[in-house]
């Protein structure tokens, strides 16, 4: 399912207190999309405003590096002992220390991640916390709720083959990769414009990974993000070279060369200087990237203009200009313009 749809079924999972497994490829979000439903149910609780994908102090005002609410656990890290607890002698009988993982007070998410990578003995000292919610003589608090990722047996990731009992304890959730879900998302956390005007144009080039493959570089919505961390940081330049130690050599080089249309498109405010008269491109690759650019740009004082130019393209990119445009900008959706143009385009879910 998508991670829209992953999501909701995590928080179902969370309502009836049942762990749950998000089983999927490698960067496509597993471990982000646990993150996200945490920030929805416990930032505002801990006094933190969530800003894309970072979390700010409302009290300090600065941007905070740890969620109290949510703990990432890499079992592949983990000593079966640390996680089931050191033993300790207590005048004739022995108990086991608490795992320091296990809270001891607040609330929150708890992700075993990697756990499929994990040693045997480790997964299996999971059993208890899993079914019975505790380690030993120490309860998980129940206002912490534990659920589980890592990679499918044919990604090829060094996984190791979990017991049957331990399966049997989750709900499992399959993760599948959507283009335009991630191009959302994407309009929503700072993606590189030209980064995401590109996934429009070849979404089948988000996700190239091939588990029958030992590439070093493949392409998957984390590496994309990668790159548009870099383009942003080097002023929207990137080599050849580097792009292809991303996200791979074949979506590196299709990358490159539209960018080079990208670059080339006339500044966007020419083209609001005279939406009426400025040539329309025919070409697919360049409408896409018209369409990222003036998106991007387009502000409550020049959406006029924006929707002027937008009226004169083809039906699938006008949609696609003003409702990119109104993602990046919610305020957008009280102008006049888009009042008039959605009636216009009132079979059009925006």
């Amino acid at each position: 399912m998508k991670l829209s749809e992953a999501k909701e079924a995590l928080r179902q999972c969370r309502a009836a207190n049942r762990p749950a497994f998000l089983l999927g490829p490698p960067g496509v979000g597993k471990s982000a999309i646990a993150m996200q439903l945490a920030d929805e149910l416990f930032a505002e609780k801990y006094g933190f405003q969530v800003e894309g994908t970072k979390l700010r102090d409302k009290k300090t005002g600065r941007y905070a590096n740890k969620r109290p609410y949510f703990r990432d656990e890499r079992m592949l890290q983990r000593d079966p002992v640390e996680v089931a607890g050191l033993f300790r002698i207590d005048g004739d009988t022995t108990t086991r220390t608490r795992p320091d993982f296990l809270p001891v007070d607040g609330e929150g998410i708890i992700i075993l991640d990697e756990l499929p990578n994990a040693p045997m003995l480790t997964q299996v000292a999971c059993y208890q916390l899993l079914h019975d919610g505790c380690i030993g003589q120490h309860t998980l608090l129940d206002t912490w709720w534990v659920l589980a990722a890592g990679n499918r047996g044919v990604d090829r990731t060094g996984i190791n083959k979990m017991p049957n009992a331990l399966r049997n304890r989750f709900a499992w959730i399959n993760i599948e990769v959507d283009a335009a879900e991630w191009v959302e998302w994407g309009l929503a956390n700072g993606i590189a414009t030209e980064v995401l005007a590109f996934i429009r144009f070849r979404p089948e080039l988000l996700f190239t990974f091939d588990p029958k493959k030992n590439d070093n570089a493949f392409a998957t919505p984390r590496t994309w993000e990668y790159l548009s961390d870099v383009l942003k940081a080097g002023n929207g330049e990137i080599s050849v070279e580097l792009a292809k130690g991303i996200v791979g050599e074949g979506p590196a080089t299709e990358f490159i060369a539209f960018l080079k249309i990208f670059r080339s498109l006339p500044d966007p405010d020419v083209i609001l200087m005279d939406p009426s008269g400025a040539k329309v491109p025919e070409d697919p690759a360049t409408l896409y990237a018209i369409c990222g650019a003036l998106s991007n740009k387009a502000s409550e004082q020049n959406f006029g203009r924006v929707v002027e130019y937008a009226n004169r393209l083809p039906d699938e990119f006008s949609v696609l200009l003003v409702r990119d445009a109104v993602k990046r900008d919610n305020q957008l959706s009280l102008t006049r313009a888009f009042v008039e143009w959605t009636s216009k385009h009132n079979d059009v879910l925006i």
